[in-house]
């Protein structure tokens, strides 16, 4: 699954650092903590018919990251979601938009690691495309188990959504290389953590299962599905799962916002078969689109 180039793209305008910049202008100095060691935080945000879906759960978290890395001088809420209201108006986006916003520790005075060179305060990147979902969620999609292990937190914890992203990115490369969507990354106890890019869940006799957010990002749209199922009388239960239950679920489904709620059709070459009938995916995703209205804040343009 490859994302598309969109030539709607081309003449976008990009806030950096304060400053709404064409595409081709729109640069950080290569002394910006991002480039230095990948010490940034990051949020995909996205805008469905004139609002952004979840936009202070996904600041909650980008604060609370930020805050973790001892980020210095972060902008408050309001100054990030002003450059994003103004990014999207300069750009006349009110739907079918992805947002990348992006907070580096910002500009060293000189290279090296430590963040007492970042002298500058942080830089905020509001990057806004015209983009689609990024997976057909009728067509579903194909994974393998990665060999790469997800981090949790005796390493990095993954509840610091951060942009050091190499080890998604090695799975992602075996995904590529299978000739497959996505790929299953284990957690260093070899149960299921997550796809390279996406939270995983499997029904099996009519529960709801997702793994522990150990070694998993705590998704919004993750925790979202969790709400739905509760509020639905879904039974849904966070455990530890094997590859062999997803193998053998009845439903496997990953979910993002930028997929949404997508069905898995297989796993390492095991078609996933529906032999208890019911189709809770499908009430699930049309439950999700209930809730994108209640939880777009509206644009103010």
């Amino acid at each position: 699954m490859l994302q598309q180039y969109n030539p709607k793209n081309a003449y976008i305008k990009i806030h950096v650092g304060g400053k709404l910049l064409p595409r081709e202008e729109a640069k950080v100095s290569v002394f910006d903590s991002s480039v230095q060691g990948g010490d940034a935080v990051w949020e995909g945000l996205r805008v469905y018919k004139g609002g952004i879906f979840c936009l202070d759960k996904h600041l909650d978290r980008l604060e609370a990251s930020a805050h973790t890395l001892a980020f210095a001088n972060v902008p408050s809420r309001s100054e990030i979601k002003q450059a994003i209201f103004e990014t999207l108006q300069a750009n006349g986006m009110r739907d079918e938009t992805h947002i990348r916003l992006t907070l580096t520790r910002g500009e060293k005075v000189t290279s090296g690691m430590d963040p007492r060179l970042n002298t500058k305060g942080c830089c905020l990147i509001v990057l806004a495309e015209w983009k689609p979902l990024v997976y057909n969620n009728d067509q579903g999609i194909r994974v393998i188990t990665s060999s790469q292990r997800r981090n949790n937190p005796q390493f990095l914890d993954s509840k610091i959504h951060h942009n050091n992203l190499l080890n998604n990115i090695l799975a992602k490369i075996q995904a590529n290389v299978a000739g497959v969507d996505a790929a299953i990354m284990l957690d260093s106890n070899g149960f299921v953590a997550e796809l390279n890019d996406t939270n995983l869940f499997m029904v099996k006799d009519g529960e709801v299962s997702t793994p522990f957010a150990d070694a998993c990002l705590h998704g919004i749209t993750r925790g979202l599905v969790i709400d739905l199922c509760r509020e639905s009388g879904i039974p849904v239960a966070e455990r530890n799962l094997s590859l062999t239950e997803f193998y053998t679920a009845d439903e496997v489904f990953a979910t993002g916002t930028m997929g949404e709620l997508t069905p898995v059709h297989e796993i390492d070459g095991r078609k996933i078969i529906n032999r208890a009938g019911k189709k809770i995916l499908q009430s699930l995703q049309q439950g999700f689109q209930t809730l994108i209205p209640k939880y777009s804040e509206k644009l103010p343009f």
